[in-house]
């Protein structure tokens, strides 16, 4: 299967840096085709123009700053997602990749002015995710990051596919055990995709 990964944190010697170390390498062993997308490392520029927003409706040129990601996406059979939940919510620069990737024509196309879902090349879904917090903060907030991957991106993607959302919560009074327990549940998850 051919996997996008999106990674989305800027230290390298993060525990998620660890996780989508451990990703990467697991889908590799598994036989997949992965296409290791760390935003930072690719300099990814989150903020979307005016030109963009603009052209937001209209088909964009192969000369849109975008067009490289958009393919990568539209030639991917399913998503990984790695990244930490920061306020509550996506870490700025995935939060731009989804505002300046997923256009109209791309993951949804408009029809007598609503939505339709399209990005049904993704057959499969994974978030790999750590919170700071612990689970019942995260609920009494709505829990948007979990929400966003569960219903938003659910919808979006391929009828059916298979969403998973694998969270580590509490980092703040995370341990070595927790740490590695976690681990091995995102390996496990890795090499059954």
């Amino acid at each position: 299967m051919k996997v996008l990964v999106l990674y989305a944190h800027p230290m390298e010697t993060s525990f998620n840096a660890g996780l989508h170390r451990t990703i990467v390498e697991r889908l590799t062993a598994a036989g997949h085709e992965v296409d290791d997308c760390d935003l930072y490392a690719e300099d990814f520029d989150p903020r979307l123009t005016r030109g963009e927003r603009l052209d937001y409706h209209n088909q964009r040129s192969s000369a849109d700053p975008a067009a490289p990601y958009v393919e990568r996406l539209l030639r991917a059979e399913a998503l990984v997602l790695s990244y930490p939940v920061w306020n509550y919510g996506f870490p700025a620069i995935l939060k731009g990749f989804f505002d300046r990737v997923f256009l109209p024509g791309v993951s949804f196309k408009l029809v007598d002015g609503k939505a339709q879902p399209s990005l049904h090349n993704i057959r499969k879904l994974t978030a790999v995710t750590t919170y700071g917090g612990d689970r019942f903060r995260a609920m009494l907030m709505g829990d948007p990051p979990r929400r966003l991957v569960k219903r938003m991106l659910r919808a979006t993607i391929k009828p059916g596919a298979s969403v998973s959302y694998l969270a580590h919560y509490s980092m703040n009074l995370s341990t070595d055990e927790t740490r590695a327990a976690f681990m091995a549940e995102v390996a496990a998850g890795m090499d059954e995709f």
